[in-house]
């Protein structure tokens, strides 16, 4: 197949942030179809035309950053649309695929699939709009009802859609009956993280302030939804009661400046706690397999219990124990395979208890380790997600009936791979 692939938010490894699309679309390239990813540029990366793995990457001259306000980021998502729709509508493809978060990739997904009378594959990695209705991004009733307008329109106008975890399935499927709904979680990258072990050792010999110490690691992004104020007064309390411990939060956003005064206030601000920027994909494997304990966190809005954070699957990854402080599939995997703790929303202090009750039980973080690693090799290796990935692809191309002679072909190679891994 010829797939257009709509991402704003693209990053390749060589750059701080989840790599999803591009992991999943090496593999289409690897398997024969042809990928051309339309994104915007990042700060620094020049607007252009660029090949990164056999993907054919349209890199837009958009900028966009987590520490914009919401004015702003709504100017970004519409200036996307344009300039995605612009190159979008000029490629020849067999299938559009277009993933969301925002939801206005939509747009340009819709308008080029309609323009070459092809189907288009939406995915939706946050339920929106219920999210930023939530979080207060959308406060006026014409916001409200021009988001969920969108919603549905960009729904009804999808031959399939991909949901990144049951919840988010769940609510798309009670709001709008008959749409196909398939789960693909995030999944995790075996084999970047096969040398974790190794490279946390050496980053633990060369950083004087962790030495053997436990650790505890937030690597994500710093926005509003997260929540990072939680780990900042966790940290404070575990420099009162378990002092060795240090705590490593890595990434960028809209409360960075925030987050550093806090802990400044709090007297843990490169003491126990340490606040690093954002790391290429590639080199933060040596800091999960630095740490003792990955921690995905977010505010306590009920709307995030569905999220299927990268972080998470990384610490599997790396066969690390994982610590959520929400409700939720997540909360629910965790719990029932013993692979980390689940942390009480809202109260800190009493988080700090909990991790440093857990660091202190080394059988009990060893098993959690292994139920992690089993987690990453049985359920959610990314070869094996990949290929639920594919499939909802391949289909959504031949039920739309417009599979010329060569990309019947390729759809057939595709789906008789499938058959065979499966």
């Amino acid at each position: 197949m010829r797939i257009t692939y709509i991402h704003q938010y693209f990053k390749t490894p060589g750059m701080a942030g989840g790599t999803r699309s591009y992991e999943f679309a090496r593999r289409l390239v690897e398997r024969g179809h042809e990928v051309h990813m339309i994104t915007g540029a990042p700060d620094g990366h020049p607007a252009g035309i660029s090949t990164e793995a056999g993907i054919v990457v349209h890199w837009l001259p958009v900028p966009y950053r987590n520490a914009m306000s919401y004015r702003r980021r709504i100017g970004a998502f519409l200036g996307f649309v344009v300039r995605s729709a612009l190159v979008s509508g000029r490629l020849p493809h067999d299938l559009v695929f277009a993933t969301s978060t925002p939801l206005t990739v939509a747009i340009p997904g819709a308008w080029a699939a309609r323009r070459r009378r092809v189907p288009m594959v939406l995915e939706v990695r946050d339920v929106w709009p219920e999210l930023p209705i939530a979080m207060g991004a959308l406060r006026s009733p014409a916001s409200r009802w021009a988001a969920r307008r969108l919603e549905a329109w960009a729904y009804h106008r999808a031959a399939r859609v991909i949901a990144l975890s049951p919840g988010m399935a769940d609510s798309i499927r009670r709001r709008f009956a008959g749409i196909p709904v398939t789960v693909v979680p995030n999944s995790c990258d075996r084999d970047l993280f096969a040398g974790a072990d190794r490279a946390g050792e050496a980053l633990r010999r060369t950083t004087p302030w962790l030495g053997d110490r436990p650790l505890v690691l937030y690597a994500g992004t710093l926005g509003l939804v997260n929540g990072v104020d939680y780990l900042v007064r966790m940290a404070a309390r575990l420099a009162e009661t378990d002092p060795d411990v240090r705590v490593v939060i890595i990434g960028d956003g809209r409360m960075r400046d925030d987050v550093r005064r806090l802990a400044a206030e709090l007297g843990v601000l490169d003491r126990s706690l340490f606040l690093l920027g954002p790391v290429p994909k590639s080199e933060v494997v040596a800091y999960f397999g630095a740490c003792d304990l990955s921690v995905s966190v977010t505010v306590d809005v009920p709307e995030l219990a569905n999220n299927s954070a990268n972080k998470v699957f990384d610490g599997f990854a790396a066969g690390r124990p994982v610590a959520v402080n929400h409700g939720g599939w997540l909360a629910d995997l965790i719990t029932e395979s013993g692979a980390g703790l689940v942390l009480p929303p809202g109260d800190p202090v009493g988080a700090a208890a909990a991790t440093a009750a857990f660091l202190r039980d080394r059988p009990a973080c060893e098993a959690a380790r292994a139920a992690a690693a089993r987690l990453a090799r049985e359920r959610f290796d990314r070869d094996r997600v990949f290929q639920d990935f594919e499939r909802v692809l391949t289909e959504a191309y031949r039920e739309s009936g417009t599979c010329s002679g060569a990309g019947r072909t390729a759809a057939s190679s595709s789906r008789i791979h499938i058959n065979r891994a499966s």
